[in-house]
């Protein structure tokens, strides 16, 4: 009985150290520099958009456009999505302290809140409730004891930017909490790259993930080519997916056949500026095609940036072989109300095919454009080594306490046999 106790003690040990380290990716860097990233985030429970997006600081409709959820319905952000739907939460990755963080967003505390259920429940695991005490400096604070409601909590995010590249070709970083049953060859395949590239991006030494480990994926992109005086330079868009820009003004979209981004005018806002290529009468988003014996004159007018309060545009004429096709934009769903997947993210669509240069680009809603499709994920990406980040030790209190009190009962039992 003795050597059985012993067991048992040491069983609880093991597994106690096992819980409570989670891994996450750290980018340093210096300099006050970002880029766009996006959060992984599994609902909790039923949830307007509007209170997701207030949740992580963002726009309700830049919240819909990173899914591929139709974002211009009436009525949008006040959509219920239902519990455990897996969200794109599209974020600013800044440089704070030497390593990458999105800019750190404020939470008031509820009645019952604890630190714990702060950082496991309410944020999903993206936060550990030891990073949100050092960050607000609570030094003795018992993570399971409870909150004073309305005080207010920095809650520090995950995120990397490594130069918005992958393989040297333009990527967005997905923070994905690993979830219970995931394994690194699902995660990949759910993401449709490799587990080569998911661990040469994550520094791993084995194909092997907790869950609550933070893993960095890489998603092919549209990058813009923006002057550095315009308010989004560096805009860059995930594949299947799209990004609002120019005060809600122009709707930038990537893929799914391209990766060539694409930018129209968005019926969001009520008033905006001008969207007119100059010395032309010629709209942003449109192209004109004539097919002649020599080829085919394609002519488009394009985004160029917000500059000055400004949506600048260019007119660009050329002579290409043959005609391109149609542009085809991302599928725009409605936002469910159900989720009916066995996990919690969405199943990936196929991967780009060659780019089409040109084409006519009608708007989401309008014929040749779809606006409802089957579910949105994220599309494959290059099976070369990625760049390298370190890795980082961060406590995941929910798995111990889920766990903690069964090995306590059981010690208990075999110590009064």
């Amino acid at each position: 009985m003795a050597e059985l106790h012993v067991f048992v003690t040491a069983a609880a040990v093991v597994l106690v150290v096992a819980v409570v380290s989670a891994k996450t990716t750290i980018e340093p860097c210096s300099g006050s520099d970002s880029c766009q990233a996006l959060l992984g985030y599994t609902l909790y429970a039923d949830m307007k958009v509007s209170e997701v997006a207030a949740l992580f600081a963002t726009d309700p409709a830049a919240l819909l456009a990173a899914n591929a959820l139709d974002f211009s319905a009436p009525g949008a952000a006040h959509r219920i999505l239902p519990m455990g739907l897996f969200l794109r939460v599209p974020t600013r990755c800044a440089c704070a302290d030497g390593v990458r963080k999105s800019v750190a967003v404020r939470y008031a505390a509820r009645p019952g809140d604890t630190l714990a259920t702060v950082a496991d429940v309410v944020f999903a695991g993206l936060a550990s409730a030891d990073q949100i005490r050092d960050e607000n400096a609570l030094a003795s604070a018992d993570p399971d004891a409870p909150l004073d409601a309305g005080r207010k909590l920095v809650v520090p995010l995950p995120c990397v930017c490594f130069n918005s590249s992958d393989n040297n070709l333009p990527a967005v970083y997905l923070s994905y909490v690993v979830q219970v049953g995931d394994t690194v060859p699902g995660i990949a395949a759910s993401y449709e790259t490799t587990v080569t590239d998911v661990m040469n991006v994550n520094a791993m030494g084995s194909p092997v993930a907790a869950p609550g480990d933070i893993l960095a994926i890489p998603l092919p992109a549209c990058a813009s080519q923006f002057p550095k005086s315009a308010s989004d330079h560096g805009l860059i868009v995930a594949n299947g997916t799209y990004a609002l820009t120019a005060g809600n003004c122009v709707q930038c979209s990537c893929g799914p056949n391209s990766l060539d981004l694409y930018c129209t005018p968005a019926t969001l806002s009520g008033s905006c500026p001008s969207m007119q290529c100059p010395n032309s009468n010629v709209m942003l988003g449109n192209v004109s095609i004539h097919p002649t014996s020599a080829g085919c004159n394609v002519s488009s007018c394009s985004y160029g940036g917000f500059v000055n309060g400004t949506i600048t545009t260019s007119l660009s004429a050329g002579l290409q072989p043959r005609c391109p096709g149609p542009h085809q934009f991302p599928a725009l769903t409605d936002p469910p109300t159900t989720v009916i997947h066995d996990s919690t993210y969405l199943p990936p669509l196929s991967a780009p095919g060659p780019a089409e240069a040109g084409g006519v680009m009608p708007e989401p809603g309008s014929a040749g454009s779809p606006v409802q499709g089957g579910p949105f994920a994220l599309p494959k990406v290059s099976t070369a080594k990625g760049p390298a980040g370190s890795v980082s030790e961060a406590p995941s209190m929910d798995k111990s306490r889920q766990i903690l009190p069964f090995l306590v009962c059981c010690l208990v039992f075999y110590l009064h046999m």
